[in-house]
């Protein structure tokens, strides 16, 4: 019996490449790996791919061969990327007798039809709107709802893997870190768990999953401290921590980053979900054991901190995307 197509997304990304990794392992679709760069071909084969192809969201032109003979799609795009993904959500709804299930990496508390939002109680100070880039998760998750597709959504608190890695160069030689957050706690979320509960998603199918919505967190909030010692430990060397006021990290990342940290400093993502559980029926990866283990994808959390990174200092890699309407 052919097995079904699964098509992922951004496959060499953190999520993408252990998603590849598990539905590999498991065994019930084809898995069709995309790639940007053709110096990624090798690697995404090695992790388990079955074919790769040539994908951009912001070139139509390579969507027909991506998308032929798939009914599964992964999908997951930079936060600057979002208008490619809206017409990529068109060219899913023209196939909605193909395209069986969707599963959509958002953001944890994008505005969405699943709650009401009173902006006055969901924002870091008075008068401040939901931030830009919730807004924006939330046009990515509706696109496809609105295109007629059926959907699952995996609504993630700020990513492990994420959080430090504009600092690479002051650990490794300096030994801290800087950002806005201090004493706030996040219960930041590991991206091997979220690719887990994909993976899971996409095996038990639309049938179980679609038209459901998934809060995916850590295990409990850590302020940066917390942070700083996790990391000290599983590099064997002290790590300090030292803050920087908002002002100065909106100079360094822009305003739409920095209304998004301020966010990320209201309490609101402190919360620690219990979907992760209901979905695998294990806890979420604490941020230790994250640094210091091996996902499928045969990476630690160490390995993956010093790899590439959108967001550098004295770059506004949301400028683009902040006007979008």
């Amino acid at each position: 019996m052919k097995k079904p197509v699964v098509l992922i997304t951004s496959a060499s990304g953190r999520i993408g490449k252990e998603l590849l990794a598990l539905l590999k392992q498991d065994g019930t679709f084809t898995v069709r790996a995309c790639c940007f760069s053709q110096s990624k071909v090798e690697s995404l084969r090695k992790l388990g791919a079955d074919e790769v192809v040539e994908f951009d969201l912001n070139n139509a032109a390579t969507w027909n061969d991506a998308l032929d003979g798939v009914s599964a799609v992964y999908s997951a795009s930079l936060d600057p990327m979002l208008e490619g993904h809206l017409e990529f959500c068109k060219e899913l709804g023209n196939r909605v007798d193909q395209i069986k299930h969707v599963v959509r990496i958002s953001c944890m508390g994008a505005d969405t039809n699943t709650a009401s939002y009173d902006p006055n109680k969901h924002a870091s100070r008075k008068g401040a709107s939901i931030p830009l880039m919730l807004q924006h998760y939330w046009w990515g998750e509706k696109a496809l709802i609105d295109a007629g597709l059926q959907v699952s959504v995996l609504r993630n608190n700020f990513f492990m893997n994420h959080l430090l890695k504009t600092d690479c160069e002051s650990i490794q030689n300096e030994g801290w870190f800087s950002n806005p957050l201090g004493d706030a706690k996040n219960s930041f979320v590991a991206t091997r768990d979220i690719a887990k509960a994909a993976a899971v998603i996409f095996i038990e199918g639309a049938e179980k999953h679609a038209n459901k919505f998934y809060d995916i967190t850590g295990p409990e909030p850590q302020s940066m401290h917390d942070i700083a010692d996790d990391l000290g430990r599983a590099m064997n060397k002290n790590i300090e921590y030292r803050a920087q006021s908002m002002v100065d990290f909106e100079h360094d990342f822009g305003s739409t980053r920095a209304e998004f940290f301020e966010y990320l400093n209201n309490g609101f993502y402190c919360r620690c979900s219990p979907d992760f559980y209901n979905l695998t029926g294990r806890k979420p990866t604490a941020y230790y054991d994250y640094l210091t283990t091996t996902g499928a994808s045969g990476e630690t959390g160490l390995d993956e901190l010093w790899q590439g990174n959108l967001w550098k200092k004295g770059e506004d890699a949301m400028e683009k995307a902040a006007s979008l309407k």
